[in-house]
């Protein structure tokens, strides 16, 4: 007698980062900047308060409490998930039955498919347009014809750096009996206006998800949020891991969201950076056609070109790492210095083409 893995998780592979020692990481979206010695100070004393002999609060009370001030929302609205990718994989499980349909909007995030590999639920793809944007008169129509349950997609949108308005996104949410759930894991570059973080209570079908990992700089505490309406969270508060988030995430989470100042001065920065990134990245457009750059609300820059390959090869070689997706490349906006020698690389390659 011997043992057999199913067909759903046979041929499947663990994901593996690019592996290997680079000068400049521009690959995944991180945030550039370490904290400061101001801030580190502040962690450190929150990991000697911790009780390691004691399991974490379940309620992550108090980081529901600093997280919600900070964006100014409810915390009993809020429920905190290992990362945003925990978070995903519950909603997808828990809030969908079998055979029921998810839809996700393409290209974007790939868990967001991947898990409903995992769950076997129907996936259905809803493709963008030309300028990778989404119509949202079509999803609507989309949802409702197809009869989709649930609907996942990031505003603004990793890969292409593009988002939907908050009027169309209410428009979506009104006109659809399915859940939708708004992944606003890069909303903190964009503009919170268009956010419907604050709205969540004013809906039966809402679920907008946040992260710790981007703008707040803190991917190493693989922090994920949550935020609903009451009845949604206690859903997903019950679904969850009694014990899902750390103590140590805990408490330097709560710090973190506590000091304001310092998370606006750094995403400030970042903003700047992925402007002086953008620009530069289209005036190299200017010298050939084969180089289209889309705008961004991120803190990254999509690019499509027939090059990407030898483009990723090439930086790779000089130390630099960016994103390689097959017609396209992402390049994730670094410090001022990582910015300038990545522009200079890009030129010194196109000079050699």
């Amino acid at each position: 007698m011997s043992y057999e893995l199913n067909d759903k998780i046979n041929n499947l592979v663990p994901y593996e980062p690019i592996s290997g020692t680079y000068d400049i990481r521009l690959d995944a979206n991180e945030c550039s900047l370490n904290y400061d010695e101001n801030f580190l100070n502040l962690a450190t004393e929150a990991v000697k308060e911790v009780d390691f002999n004691r399991y974490p609060d379940p309620l992550c009370l108090e980081l529901r409490k600093a997280f919600a001030e900070y964006y100014g929302v409810d915390y009993k609205n809020v429920t905190v998930g290992n990362g945003s990718d925990e978070l995903i994989f519950l909603i997808e499980s828990a809030f969908l039955k079998k055979g029921e349909k998810l839809l996700v909007a393409v290209p974007d995030f790939s868990m967001y498919e991947f898990y409903s590999s995992v769950t076997e639920n129907q996936c259905i793809k809803y493709l963008k347009n030309s300028e990778l944007n989404i119509d949202v008169n079509q999803l609507i129509d989309t949802i409702n014809n197809e009869n989709i349950k649930l609907v996942i997609f990031s505003n603004p949108c990793n890969p292409t750096g593009q988002g939907i308005t908050k009027e169309d996104a209410i428009r979506l949410v009104k006109n659809t009996n399915a859940l939708i759930v708004l992944d606003e894991a890069y909303m903190d570059f964009w503009d919170e206006s268009n956010s419907l973080i604050k709205d969540v209570e004013l809906y039966s079908n809402l679920i907008v998800l946040r992260t710790a990992s981007k703008a707040m700089g803190s991917a190493a505490l693989r922090l994920g949020f949550a935020i609903a309406n009451e009845n949604i969270s206690k859903a997903i508060m019950a679904v969850k891991s009694p014990y899902n988030v750390n103590s140590i995430s805990q408490a330097i989470g709560t710090k973190l969201y506590k000091n304001k100042d310092f998370l606006i001065n750094r995403t400030k920065s970042i903003v700047e950076n992925t402007k002086k990134l953008y620009n530069e990245l289209v005036e190299i457009s200017s010298t050939t056609d084969d180089f289209i750059v889309y705008p961004t609300k991120t803190n990254f820059v999509f690019i499509k070109t027939s090059f990407g390959k030898e483009l990723w090869e090439f930086l790779k070689a000089n130390s630099v790492v960016i994103r390689y997706m097959g017609d396209y490349v992402r390049i994730t906006a670094g410090t001022t210095k990582e910015v300038e020698t990545t522009v200079r690389l890009i030129k010194d390659f196109l000079s050699e083409r």
